[in-house]
C-alpha cells in the first residue's frame, strides 16, 4: 500500500549549512582517539577558519597513510621482489604490479588485449579501463635498467598514480556528507587502505565509485552514471549499485532519475569498452573468461567449506552456488528497501549489496577490502565499529601471506592450513558484524548516527527527504520515530535511544560535586 508520509530533508539555511558534526562530540572511541592531538573539538572551537579545512587535513592525513604503506613494501622494493618466493610473504608486503610488467607484456612493449601473452593466460585479464591504467603506468616507466629495476620503476609509477586516486577517495567521502565531513577520517586512516592499496589496481575502481556516490548526493544523477560506468569499466563491482539505487528509486518514485543515471553508466561503460571490444574481441573477453574459469581461491567462503570437507568444488559449481546466494541477498535487501520503517540510506543498501558479493564470491584477494572501506565510512561512521571491522581484515591480510610463506617455502615457516581458516573466519565474522550493525540501523533508524541530527539522507541526492509511494509491511504505517511536522517545514526527529556523547559533560559534572 502506498504511504504519503513525507520525511524531509532539513532546511538548509546559512547556520544549517555551517552546523559540522564533530566525531568527537558524539563517538567515545573518536573522543577518546582525539587525546593524542590535544583532546575533542571545544565548544568555543570556529568551524572552518583557517587553511586546515577537513578536506585539506583529510586528504593530506590520505597520502601520509599511502605512503606508510608504501614504506611497508620497502622489504620487497629493495629485495624480496626478486630473491625467492617465500620472503615478500614472511615480510607480507606482496604486490601484483611488479610481477605483472614483465609478465604481462608491459616491459616488451605488447599492447593490452591486442597482443597475445606467452603462457597460461593469452591476454590481459583485466577490464579494459585498468588495463589502460596499467598501460599509462608503463609508459611513465623509465628504461634501460636491469629487469629488477624495470618493475621497481613500474610499481613507483604505479603507486604515484594510486596515491592520487587514494586522496580522490578520501576527498569524496569527506564531502558526501555535507554536515559531517570528519568521517572522511574512516577512510584516511583506515588501515587496510594502507595495507593493500598498492597490491593491485581496485582503488581505481574505488575512488570513482566514491565519486560516483558524491555526484549522485549532489542531486546529479548523468554525472554518478557517467562515473560509475567508468569505475565499472575498471572493475566489475560497481555496477552493483544499481540494484539499491533502484529499490529505493522504486520507493520514491524517482524513475527519470533512475533512469539518467543507467544510461549514463552504460554509455560511458561502451564508450571505453567498445573500441577494444570490436577490434580485439578475444583479448576483450579474457576478463570475463578468466572470472568465469577461475579456481575457487584465496579467502573465500567456498575455500573453506572445500578445504575442510576435502571436496574439490569446481567452477562453474562455485559461480551457481555464488549467484544463488548473491540471488538470495539481492531479494533481502529489496524486502528491507520497501519494509523498512524509513527508506534506507542510499549508501547502507550499497554497502550491503556489496558485502553480500565479497562474502559469496569464489575468491577474496586481500585487496577487495578497498572496495568496502569508502561504503562502510559512510553507512556506518561509529569508530568502534568500524576499527572492530578493520582488525578482522588485518588478521586476514596477515593470515594469507603467512599461509602462502607456509604452503610456497620448504621449510614450513609461516601459518598452516588451520591457522589461515581461521584469519577467513576472521574476516566473514567481522564483515557480517559491520552488516548487522547497518541493517539494525535501518530497522531502527533512531540508532542511525547519520539521522540523529534530524538528517533523511544526506548521500541519497534526490531521495533526500522524498515521499514514500511504494511502500510495504511496516513502512506502510506512519513510522513511531517521526515528530509531527511544524509550519516552518517538516522534519524528522529521531528517538534519543542513543544521546549523543558529550565529551565535557563529565569533567564539568566532576567539578560541580567538588
Amino acid at each position: 500500500m502506498p504511504s504519503l508520509q513525507k520525511t524531509s530533508a532539513p532546511q538548509d539555511g546559512p547556520q544549517d549549512r555551517s552546523r559540522t558534526v564533530s566525531p568527537t562530540q558524539r563517538d567515545r572511541v573518536a573522543a577518546a582517539g582525539s587525546e593524542l592531538i590535544g583532546g575533542p573539538y571545544g565548544r568555543r572551537a570556529l568551524p572552518g577558519g583557517g587553511q586546515f579545512t577537513p578536506v585539506r587535513v583529510i586528504a593530506l592525513v590520505a597520502i601520509g597513510m599511502f605512503a606508510l604503506g608504501m614504506v611497508q613494501k620497502l622489504p620487497c622494493y629493495n629485495w624480496a621482489w626478486f630473491q625467492g618466493t617465500t620472503s615478500q610473504y614472511t615480510h607480507a608486503c606482496y604486490s601484483d604490479i611488479p610481477h605483472l610488467f614483465a609478465g604481462r607484456g608491459f616491459a616488451d612493449g605488447l599492447v593490452p588485449y591486442f597482443d597475445r601473452l606467452g603462457g597460461d593466460i593469452p591476454f590481459l585479464e583485466y577490464p579494459v579501463l585498468t588495463g589502460l591504467f596499467m598501460e599509462v603506468a608503463a609508459w611513465l616507466t623509465p628504461g634501460g635498467g636491469s629487469p629488477d629495476e624495470n618493475e621497481r620503476a613500474f610499481w613507483l609509477a604505479n603507486a604515484g598514480l594510486l596515491m592520487v586516486c587514494a586522496a580522490v577517495l578520501a576527498v569524496c567521502v569527506t564531502r558526501t556528507h555535507r554536515r559531517r565531513p570528519w568521517d572522511g577520517l574512516l577512510v584516511a586512516l583506515a588501515p587496510s587502505v594502507a595495507l593493500t592499496a598498492t597490491i593491485n589496481w581496485d582503488i581505481l575502481a574505488v575512488a570513482l565509485t566514491a565519486a560516483a556516490v558524491l555526484m549522485w548526493s549532489r542531486e546529479r544523477p548523468l554525472a554518478f552514471g557517467i562515473l560509475l560506468g567508468l569505475a565499472t569499466a575498471a572493475k566489475f563491482y560497481p555496477i552493483l549499485l544499481l540494484w539499491p539505487l533502484l529499490l529505493l528509486c522504486w520507493r520514491a518514485g524517482k524513475w527519470r532519475e533512475y533512469g539518467t543515471a543507467v544510461l549514463g553508466a552504460m554509455g560511458a561503460w561502451l564508450v571505453v569498452n567498445l573500441p577494444v571490444m570490436l577490434l580485439a574481441p578475444e583479448g576483450w573477453k579474457q576478463f570475463y573468461l578468466f572470472s568465469r574459469d577461475r579456481n575457487v581461491d584465496f579467502g573465500s567462503v567456498w575455500l573453506l567449506i572445500s578445504q575442510r570437507t576435502g571436496t574439490s568444488i569446481p567452477p562453474d559449481r562455485a559461480n551457481l552456488y555464488a549467484l544463488l546466494l548473491m540471488a538470495v541477498a539481492a531479494a533481502g535487501i529489496a524486502y528491507l528497501a520497501f519494509t523498512a520503517p524509513r527508506r534506507p540510506r542510499f549508501v547502507q543498501l550499497a554497502f550491503l549489496v556489496v558485502a553480500a558479493f565479497v562474502l559469496t564470491n569464489k575468491v577474496y584477494s586481500p585487496q577487495y577490502v578497498l572496495w568496502l572501506v569508502p561504503l562502510a565510512a559512510l553507512a556506518r561512521p561509529r569508530w568502534r565499529d568500524f576499527l572492530v571491522w578493520q582488525a578482522c581484515e588485518v588478521v586476514y591480510f596477515l593470515g594469507i601471506w603467512m599461509y602462502l610463506a607456509f604452503t610456497s617455502g620448504g621449510s614450513k615457516q609461516g601459518l598452516p592450513v588451520d591457522g589461515y581458516q581461521f584469519a577467513i573466519v576472521v574476516h566473514l565474522l567481522g564483515t557480517l558484524y559491520l552488516c548487522a550493525m547497518v541493517v539494525r540501523d535501518i530497522l531502527a533508524p533512531e540508532k542511525d548516527p547519520v539521522r540523529q541530527d534530524g538528517s533523511d539522507d544526506p548521500s541519497g541526492g534526490v531521495l533526500d527527504g522524498a515521499e514514500d509511494l511504494v511502500v510495504a509491511g511496516r513502512a506502510a504505517h506512519p513510522a513511531r520515530h517521526a515528530a509531527p511536522a511544524v509550519e516552518e517545514g517538516p522534519r524528522v526527529r529521531w528517538g534519543a535511544a542513543e544521546e549523543p556523547f558529550d565529551p565535557w559533560r563529565a569533567p564539568r559534572e566532576q567539578d560541580s560535586r567538588g
